[in-house]
């Protein structure tokens, strides 16, 4: 791919560089926290753990394919739903297949056609991004990929690895001088060849590698690791603007575009680095923050930030005597058909380590117990959010299976790890939502809520709407997931409440809830880790769930109504099931089973709340040698001794068998 600032050419140089300035361990790891085409972060795969990170999507999208991926995916569902037998056929059956035939089998209109409609000689604006017949076949191609990914005909892996190599295809016939800032006015040679995906290869190195999407000043605060490469923008373009087309393509979300080149909205991935009033503050954030031993740092000697500049924030946050920066390295960043004006562009490599003795402390005073984690995106009763870094220090490690048995909000599940999550719960609406957010397109499932609020006026002060919106809600045979969250977003308190009928019937939230911005993007993240996971999702009492044919990495999470307790979720009038001693005993029953089994367990109640003690359990736990352990549910330091706790209004604990 031609991206500015590419690294191809300069992978060895970088990697003797690193070479020459650290000692090399088996299972270190690398972070390249800017990573654009990704080119980095594949070349040091096969020696190191990778993180890598990018703000673009469709740069996301391409780590995601090549970084996180162990192998190619088999397309298992593909190859029998095409009768195909290979990639390269699952290839040539999208670049080959008449277009009008494609559209026919998909159920694709021309009036879906983004691209072939707004960059193609066929747009209003008779834009000459692509040729006519590779605008539309993209769309295609990217229509299809989200309807099969829908059918559960290819999995969120396969939907990541074919779309990646749609996307690393686009630039071979984009009829470009480099970048997606201006199309030609002529057609170049290639625009006219026919669109081939990319295959891309994938090294296995056997490590646990991760890929995000975010502001690298945000990410810094929950990643460390032994070395941080940064390339960061270096002059006052923006990156997005470049390559604009390609991250329609990713997201495909119809965005809102506009001038001759149809630029969709960058506001929101403005990089610092582009900024000359901001990019020392950018620069000296990232190196002061950063939670590794080493960094390396590439930068032309075309950019904003002065070498003198760049070696007082590394010396400022470093060992000072271990700082150095290689000799000026001459490259050209990319091809363009162009000829550039006749003066050398050369990068420098700079490098220091940081005090790893400082480092720990500094971790230690941060506390690892106070690490982000991902929130459920409405509120749910009971929901274990403020409590999980104390639940998290008493989970066992190296879970194969993970049972979350009253997955409730799924705040606990979503951010376990394991190789496996089972997500069980009784409440099927709410199954439902969680199934059908991590199988359809996290663009495609915003765009249906934002148009769906427009459409029908819905908002945190007119409760005559939400209350009309309810009502089609509960009348519709066929319940659209994403309704019933718009329900829950606009809800008093973000709650979920039934009638004895199964209606949605939680009041109106006047003044207090709505689809904030803030909820948007804990639900844009929280589906995203929803769909790198493993997970699947049963809707079953938790009698019904077959504990038989688990293996010893298997751990089974409780998080029950609890009996003494007043939260409506537990007294059988508001649509869920009353919890009694009947549901407790059979619960308890079950968790001795389980230990005899052989199975780990965390079983999360209360044995005292406001003068009540709960007998049964006290009981139950008297006769048994589980560990008991005290959780602070007022979220404030936790007191985890086994003592009983007089005076107190509500003692929560943690019960374990291991």
């Amino acid at each position: 791919m031609r991206f500015i600032g590419s690294k191809i050419q300069l992978l060895n140089e970088i990697d003797n560089f690193i070479q020459e300035s650290i000692q090399f361990k088996s299972g270190m790891t690398f972070c390249d926290i800017f990573s654009g085409s990704s080119s980095v972060a594949r070349y040091f795969k096969k020696k190191y753990r990778i993180i890598s990170n990018d703000i673009m999507n469709f740069s996301y999208i391409l780590q995601s394919a090549t970084i996180e991926l162990e192998k190619i995916p088999d397309f298992i569902k593909l190859k029998k739903y095409l009768s195909l037998n290979t990639i390269e056929e699952i290839f040539k059956y999208f670049e080959e297949t008449d277009s009008a035939i494609l559209m026919k089998n998909f159920n694709i209109t021309e009036s879906e056609l983004f691209i072939f409609n707004n960059y193609t000689p066929n747009s209003k604006e008779n834009r000459m991004y692509l040729s006519e017949e590779n605008g539309k076949r993209i769309d295609i191609i990217r229509i299809s990929l989200n309807t099969l990914l829908k059918k559960e005909i290819i999995s969120q892996k396969e939907f990541t690895y074919l779309l990646a190599c749609l996307i690393e295809g686009i630039p071979f016939i984009s009829n470009i001088s480099g970048v997606y800032g201006a199309y030609l006015k002529h057609w170049d040679k290639r625009a006219l060849n026919s669109f081939m995906f990319e295959k891309l290869e994938i090294i296995n190195n056997g490590l646990k590698n991760k890929s995000y999407n975010q502001d690298a000043h945000e990410l810094i605060y929950k990643i460390e690791g032994d070395i941080l490469y940064l390339d960061p923008p270096y002059n006052n373009r923006q990156y997005l603007p470049n390559y604009h087309l390609l991250e329609t393509v990713s997201k495909y979300d119809y965005p809102e575009i506009k001038g001759l080149t149809g630029m969709r909205d960058y506001s929101k991935q403005i990089s610092r680095f582009c900024r000359k009033k901001e990019v020392k503050e950018a620069l000296n954030q990232i190196i002061k923050e950063a939670k590794f031993r080493y960094i390396v740092m590439s930068y032309s000697t075309d950019g904003i930030l002065l070498e003198e500049e760049i070696e007082k924030i590394f010396k400022t946050y470093g060992i000072p005597e271990t700082f150095k920066k290689s000799v000026p390295i001459q490259y050209r960043k990319y091809k363009s058909i162009h000829e550039q004006k006749n003066r050398d562009l050369h990068e420098l490599l700079f490098f220091i380590e940081k005090d790893i003795n400082a480092l720990d402390k500094k971790v230690i005073l941060k506390n690892e117990n106070k690490k982000i984690f991902i929130k459920c995106p409405f509120n749910y009763i009971g929901g274990k959010y403020k409590l999980i870094d104390q639940l998290f220090e008493y989970f066992p490690r190296n879970i194969s299976t993970f049972i979350d048995l009253f997955g409730g909000g799924f705040n606990v599940g979503i951010n376990i790890e394991a190789k496996k999550i089972i997500y069980n719960d009784q409440i099927t609406p709410l199954v439902d939502l969680f199934k059908y957010l991590k199988n359809n397109p996290i663009e495609e499932s915003i765009s249906y809520i934002e148009r769906t609020i427009e459409e029908n006026k819905i908002n945190k002060v007119d409760k005559e709407s939400f209350l009309r919106f309810r009502e089609k809600y509960n009348l519709s045979l066929t319940k659209n997931p994403l309704d019933f969250y718009i329900l829950i977003c606009f809800s008093f308190n973000y709650q979920i409440r039934f009638n004895n009928s199964g209606e949605y019937n939680c009041p109106h939230g006047t003044n207090r809830s709505c689809f904030s911005k803030t909820l948007k993007n804990r639900l844009i993240t929280f589906v995203k880790r929803m769909q790198e996971e493993n997970i699947v999702f049963t809707n079953k009492d938790f009698l019904d769930i077959n504990f038989n044919n688990l293996d010893e990495g298997t751990f089974v999470y409780c998080d029950p109504p609890y009996l003494i307790t007043k939260g409506s979720y537990n007294d059988g009038n508001r649509g869920f099931k009353n919890w009694t001693t009947t549901e407790e005993v059979q619960l308890l029953n079950m968790l001795d089973k389980l230990n005899e089994l052989g199975i780990k367990f965390a079983l999360s109640n209360v044995l005292e709340h406001e003068g009540k003690e709960n007998i049964l359990l006290n009981e139950w736990l008297n006769k048994r040698d589980y560990n008991i352990i005290d959780i602070n549910s007022s979220y404030k330091n936790s007191n985890y001794r086994k003592k009983n706790k007089e005076n107190s209004e509500s003692r929560e604990v943690l019960i374990i068998n291991y």
